[in-house]
């Protein structure tokens, strides 16, 4: 992809950067901002690393747990797309992103947010197989169907990404080159378009009811199989057992629809550019630093094989 032109005083000129204003552009808040984003990366990192680290025990080599694992790579690669470039342009003047690395971060955001999105929908299909067909489970959850759900997923992901990032950046883009977010996304790069967006725009809600609704109806009706059959188990401690493995899986879900609806659904409202960066850090930094501690405090094997209580566990022994 060429860089688009910018008319400056009559003149067209190749556009080669675009500057990103950030969460905010008060002073006072800079160093704030910088400490709370370094921590919760930090916690990111650590908390989804522990994850994998939990999950590659031998007694939890099952489909949840290798969907787990999955879960915690695209977390970790999409904060590592969004929050560097955020950290560096918190400590310098200079807030600058190429054409190309615009171009490369919108690609890396779409991808792994289309990615993630198809994923939580093989969860939800999982936990359906577990729950209502107990004893088809090892047969339709093999070790090839989990490798070609997760294939799947990244090959949607990728169909969605290379559309909507080629789609974007054959716009033409003029006025001032200032994107008024903290990363290259679809909604603020709308905005500087000259060209009449109205036909992209009804583009992109067709591209988010495919990627959000479609995964978050069938991750519904799943659920609404699971929450059926387990009204049917007689025994109580049973129930609470299949339930606070699905309600981890469909926290996660909710938090992800909720806050990417919102920013999708309207991608060129002005007003709620504000609010929607709060949304954007939700969605980028938040929920990928939220999702290790909710599977970790509602899944008993996860909290026994978490780094953590080996530790401690270890400690105890020396004692």
């Amino acid at each position: 992809m060429e860089p688009a032109e910018e008319q400056d005083a009559g003149n067209h000129t190749l556009l080669s950067e675009f500057i990103l204003s950030g969460l905010s552009s008060r002073p006072e808040l800079q160093h704030l901002l910088l400490f709370t984003i370094c921590f919760i990366y930090s916690m990111t990192l650590i908390g989804n690393l522990l994850i994998c680290m939990a999950t590659a025990h031998p007694t939890l080599h099952t489909p949840m747990y290798f969907f787990l694992r999955v879960l915690s790579f695209l977390d970790i690669s999409t904060a590592s797309v969004v929050v560097p470039k955020m950290l560096v342009n918190t400590l310098s003047e200079d807030r600058s992103i190429s054409y190309l690395g615009c171009v490369t971060q919108l690609y890396c955001v779409v991808f792994l947010a289309s990615t993630e999105w198809y994923l939580l929908a093989a969860m939800a299909y999982d936990r359906y197989v577990a729950v209502c067909r107990p004893l088809r489970y090892p047969a339709v959850m093999s070790t090839r169907a989990c490798l070609s759900m997760v294939l799947l997923s990244c090959c949607s992901g990728q169909v969605v990404s290379v559309v909507q990032t080629a789609w974007v950046f054959t716009l033409s883009f003029c006025g001032p080159r200032r994107i008024n977010y903290f990363f290259c996304d679809i909604p603020p790069l709308l905005l500087l378009s000259c060209a009449d967006t109205s036909r992209y725009e009804r583009q992109l809600i067709s591209a988010t009811v495919l990627v959000i609704f479609t995964p978050f109806c069938l991750i519904l009706l799943s659920y609404t199989c699971i929450v059926s059959s387990i009204l049917r188990i007689s025994s109580a401690e049973s129930r609470h057992k299949t339930f606070s493995t699905c309600s981890s899986h469909l926290t996660v879900v909710t938090l992800y629809c909720a806050s990417g609806t919102l920013i999708y659904l309207q991608p060129k409202s002005s007003n709620s550019q504000e609010a929607k960066k709060v949304l954007a850090l939700i969605y980028t930094t938040v929920i990928p630093t939220l999702n290790p501690l909710i599977y970790s405090l509602r899944n008993k094997e996860v909290k026994e094989y978490n780094i953590y209580t080996f530790l401690l566990k270890l400690s105890t022994s020396h004692v």
